[in-house]
């Protein structure tokens, strides 16, 4: 009996195979559909937030932009705010926008489980996935109902575009005399998504003492209260304009200076912009002076070593 043509022996299965694929590009093209656009690729309006880091579909370090109105497009919660110093005098205060951990989930790349909020000033918030558990901060667009142009300023200066603030503010631990700090910051302008074990490790101490208690409790503060206005590098605040290095090398070199300046900067130098911390001890200074020391920034290289 002579054997049917090839063709007809695989013509079932080339169907099949067509079908399948059909329905997969169906599939895809309703899956690309249904992900929401990420805003725009360039500033429309002065109050666009700029969006960044880790983006979810995006070669890592773009920047995108969002409108207030995509914003205000996304789920809103609101809270009864109380405690917060920006809204000192105002007494329990209203406000509505987008749960930082809801923007993580929308937009950010996975692996990208930190938010960082940047003002225009270069201070810089952190929000890891456990402050952010603990805390449910909030990226704020109104408060009591109104805009940016209706808020309280802070000695004259405005608020806006964008603050963040907690609903309900409970210090978890203290480590020493510091207890953890509300990450509250206003003026913000940019949200980055980044890798917390990445942001963080540019600053996790170096070499044999790297694990010593008082060096760890030191490090768990500098990231929390240095790490807002000073840089390691790309990673960091840039308020202050003075670099992890440079604040190691003070600790090195005059540790003295450096624990009486960071309880009370203006007695140090009166220009200084700096917030002091009076509520630290010495131990909690000592802390940090030993945690800052693990860069050893001011270590000759021994005779040998490669410049």
């Amino acid at each position: 009996m002579p054997r049917p043509p090839i063709w007809r022996c695989g013509a079932p299965v080339l169907l099949a195979a067509m079908l399948f694929a059909g329905a997969a590009l169906r599939a895809n093209a309703q899956d690309a559909s249904a992900l929401p656009a990420i805003g725009h690729a360039t500033r429309e309006s002065p109050s666009d937030l700029e969006i960044g880091g880790d983006l979810a579909g995006f070669p890592p370090g773009t920047t995108r932009y969002l409108s207030r109105e995509d914003l205000l497009a996304l789920p809103q919660a609101v809270h009864t705010v109380t405690g917060d110093p920006n809204f000192k005098g105002l007494g329990p205060t209203r406000v509505s926008g987008v749960a930082l951990s809801n923007l993580v989930k929308r937009f950010a790349a996975p692996g990208a489980d930190m938010v960082l909020a940047i003002c225009d000033d270069k201070y810089l918030a952190s929000y890891p996935p456990d402050y952010r558990l603990a805390h449910e901060p909030l990226l704020v667009l109104e408060i009591n109902g109104r805009g940016p142009s209706g808020w309280p300023k802070d000695e004259g200066s405005d608020m806006g575009p964008y603050l963040i603030s907690n609903p309900d503010f409970r210090p978890r631990y203290k480590i020493l005399s510091h207890e953890e700090e509300m990450q509250i910051p206003w003026g913000v302008v940019r949200i980055d998504f980044r890798n917390e074990r990445q942001v963080f490790g540019a600053i996790a101490p170096r070499g044999p003492h790297a694990n010593d208690a008082k060096v760890q409790d030191g490090f768990r503060i500098a990231k929390e209260n240095c790490f807002r206005c000073h840089n390691d590098g790309d990673e960091g605040g840039q308020k202050a304009g003075v670099a992890w290095q440079v604040i190691s090398a003070i600790a090195q070199g005059s540790p003295d200076f450096f624990m009486a300046y960071v309880r009370d900067p203006k007695s140090n130098s009166p220009q200084a912009q700096m917030p002091g911390n009076p509520e630290y001890d010495d131990a909690t200074l000592h802390a940090l002076a030993a945690y800052f020391r693990t860069f050893d920034v001011l270590k000759k290289p021994a005779p040998g070593d490669k410049q």
